[in-house]
C-alpha cells in the first residue's frame, strides 16, 4: 500500500517532465516566405535580439513565423536596401528543424523573384 503513493508520485514526474518537452519538426528543402519577423511579420522582437526593436530574420511556414537561428538578416545582403528583407517578404528553400517555436537553420537558399508579365 505504501508503494502506491510512491508510484502515483512518479508517474506524476514522469508525465510533467514529457509534456514540457517540445517535439522537434524536421524541415528539408521546403518553400517558405523569409523576411523581417518584425518588420514583414509583425512579430514581437526577438528574445535574443537587444533591447527595443531590432531586426531579426524569420520564415513563415504554413502562416506561422519563426525567427531564424544560424543565419543573421544581413548575410544576405543589407536588409533595409529597397528588396531587404525589412522592406519586403521573399522566397527561400529551406532545411532544418523547429525546436521550441524557432527554426533552426541548416541551409537557406533565396530564391529568384519571379518576374509577371
Amino acid at each position: 500500500m505504501k508503494s502506491l503513493p510512491l508510484a502515483l508520485f512518479i508517474s506524476a514526474i514522469s508525465l510533467n517532465a514529457n509534456t514540457q518537452t517540445s517535439p522537434k519538426k524536421v524541415i528539408t528543402k521546403q518553400v517558405v516566405d523569409i523576411a523581417c519577423g518584425e518588420c514583414q511579420f509583425k512579430m514581437l522582437a526577438s528574445p535574443q535580439g537587444g533591447k527595443g526593436k531590432s531586426c531579426d530574420l524569420a520564415i513563415r511556414i504554413d502562416g506561422k513565423p519563426y525567427f531564424v537561428d544560424g543565419k543573421n538578416i544581413d548575410d544576405f545582403g543589407d536588409a533595409h536596401g529597397e528588396h531587404g528583407f525589412c522592406n519586403a517578404v521573399s522566397k527561400a528553400e529551406v532545411s532544418g528543424e523547429i525546436v521550441k517555436n524557432r527554426f533552426k537553420a541548416e541551409e537557406i537558399t533565396i530564391l529568384p523573384i519571379k518576374k509577371s508579365l
